[in-house]
């Protein structure tokens, strides 16, 4: 008999979520994203497909996502912290409030929402993302608007990225990025200490994951809570393997030009979300 972690997964499927992974593991290390924008979608419609009703299909791609994360953080962070890049005072600060926002999200929220909702959730994020991805690509990006928060600013700031995060499957890179330039940090920092910051955001939500998925009833073996360990364990091997490659490719490429290329794939896939929410409604 095979493993039962891989019982669900053809060969076929397994290059596919590598290459998921693959790509997933360069676009966190380029762009200082977590993948989950990516990863949501391809594997709520692998869940559906093998028969998991919609709603949870979306709940444990985004857990599965999250999951991911944890892995792909722990590689990125790694290249940048050996370019002196991560400001640690900034994960310091940021993490508590992390933490408490995506135990909340994870253990809480997240249970009860519909994944219908999630999924339109999901949809209006990376839209938004997508947005932001563009307007940042046209302007100057170490231009300060301002200085950064208290400790208690910044422990807020750590709680909304958290609880957002957790709700959406996301490393927060697209809130905490922002936030940080907004207040003054340079980008390539701020791309750097994105990275280190969802190390607590996958832990803490991850933990949530399990525990409030761990009665739900309908998941495929193979489920642990609301994680697809299957997935997780050949998407985990594919992006920590290629995030460090996209630390590298961040100082040799046009990133302007693909953050609007990446901005443009953002919103057909936000589409996509939106479409197969409503249809499953």
């Amino acid at each position: 008999m095979r493993p039962a972690l891989f019982i669900m997964l053809e060969t076929w499927l397994i290059a596919e979520l590598a290459a998921l992974g693959l790509v997933t593991g360069l676009l966190a290390g380029l762009l200082g994203i977590g993948g989950g924008m990516l990863m949501v979608p391809f594997i709520t419609f692998i869940l559906t497909q093998r028969g998991v009703a919609s709603d949870l299909a979306v709940k444990m791609a985004i857990a599965t996502s999250m999951a991911t994360i944890l892995f792909t953080s722990l590689s990125s962070v790694r290249a940048h912290h050996r370019r002196g890049a991560v400001r640690w005072d900034l994960v310091r600060n940021l993490s508590p409030g992390i933490v408490i926002g995506s135990l909340l999200a994870g253990a809480g929220v997240f249970h009860v929402i519909p994944g219908r909702w999630l999924a339109l959730l999901f949809a209006a994020f990376i839209a938004f993302s997508a947005t932001q991805m563009l307007r940042s690509a046209g302007q100057s990006q170490d231009k300060p608007s301002r200085g950064l928060p208290g400790p208690a600013g910044q422990f807020a700031a750590g709680g909304a990225i958290g609880f957002v995060s957790g709700l959406v499957g996301a490393g927060g890179g697209f809130i905490s990025v922002p936030f940080m330039t907004w207040c003054g940090v340079v980008m390539h920092q701020a791309v750097a200490t994105s990275a280190a910051l969802g190390f607590p955001i996958a832990l803490a939500n991850g933990a949530g994951y399990l525990w409030s998925g761990a009665s739900v009833a309908g998941r495929p073996p193979g489920s642990l809570g609301y994680v697809f360990l299957p997935a997780l364990a050949v998407l985990a091997t594919a992006s920590v393997l290629m995030a460090p490659l996209g630390v590298r490719l961040a100082h040799a490429l046009p990133v302007a030009a693909l953050k609007r290329v990446f901005a443009l794939l953002l919103y057909a896939l936000a589409a996509t979300m939106t479409w197969e929410a409503l249809r499953a409604g």
